[in-house]
């Protein structure tokens, strides 16, 4: 048995409950608005000023830097005249011009001045420099030069030069009578020590007419030296005072005993405690004041 099922849809009308018909509202064309009004750009003329002055005042600096630049790289300023002072007893003027000015680099406006200072200072003799520039393509040199006062010998038996500051300096012994000098010698870094104590020792025995003619300090502290006349002194170790103390009291009593025996000192050790002992040329004691310990 067949069913049939019959459904029924709602209809809509065409037109709506006022009677018009919508789709002739939609087919209509919408109303034409009104034109926006143009938007104006309007620049500030003292913006523009600023940015043209700007403009022309980078440029001109450009040009100014670039003008500069060429100016000071222009031959004109290469340098063309050295001044050197100074007390110079070692150093040749001459020499020194021509051994230094192909080695400066630049001229008045772009030498390093500290490069031609070490240029200067590498000039054998010479302990200080000090370069100046002098307008407009000069340079003025003032120099300081070493003042040997002893001879350094180092521990592989090289011989160098000490200065009044201590400072060990290398240069030709040749130039000076190298021979009267003093000999000191130490470990490295210890120049300066040395040489104070040379000083300190020389007057010490200066009442005597004797001058410290050698003196060297051992790696272990120990001092030693030779005098004028040959003798061999061993000071032994301690603070400088107390060196010194021990070689003061020896020469106090020196020409007392040389003076005894009438024979001159070859050698003494003041390592004893309370005295020292001595060798005389021909003879040979202990002074009563020693006694067995060293110091």
């Amino acid at each position: 048995m067949a069913w049939s099922i019959a459904m029924s849809l709602p209809w809509k009308s065409p037109f709506n409950r006022s009677g018009a018909n919508p789709s002739a509202h939609s087919s209509a064309s919408p109303a034409p608005r009104a034109p926006k009004a143009a938007t104006e750009l309007t620049l500030d003329p003292r913006l523009l000023n600023a940015v043209a002055y700007g403009l022309a005042a980078l440029t001109g600096l450009l040009l100014l830097t670039a003008a500069t630049v060429w100016l000071m790289r222009s031959p004109w300023w290469a340098i063309r005249g050295v001044e050197v002072r100074g007390d110079l007893q070692r150093v040749n003027v001459a020499t020194l011009r021509a051994n230094t000015l192909p080695r400066l680099q630049g001229n008045f406006f772009t030498l390093d001045l500290a490069q031609a200072q070490q240029v200067f200072g590498s000039v054998p003799w010479v302990r200080h420099a000090v370069v100046q520039r002098v307008w407009p393509n000069q340079l003025r040199i003032t120099l300081e030069e070493h003042q040997p006062v002893a001879r350094w010998v180092a521990p592989d038996g090289s011989e160098r030069l000490v200065n009044t500051w201590g400072e060990v300096f290398d240069a030709n012994l040749g130039d000076i009578d190298a021979d009267k000098l003093p000999e000191l010698s130490g470990p490295d870094g210890t120049a300066l020590q040395v040489l104070q104590m040379r000083q300190a020792l020389d007057r010490v025995f200066e009442p005597l007419n004797k001058r410290v003619a050698s003196l060297a300090q051992s790696g272990r502290g120990s001092w030693s030296l030779v005098l004028s006349d040959g003798a061999e002194l061993e000071l032994g170790r301690g603070t400088p005072e107390e060196v010194l103390v021990r070689t003061q009291r020896f020469a106090s009593t020196l020409s007392q005993v040389t003076g005894s025996f009438r024979a001159p000192l070859l050698s003494a050790d003041l390592r004893h405690n309370g005295g020292y002992a001595i060798r005389l040329k021909g003879v040979t004691t202990i002074d009563s004041a020693a006694s067995a310990g060293r110091p």
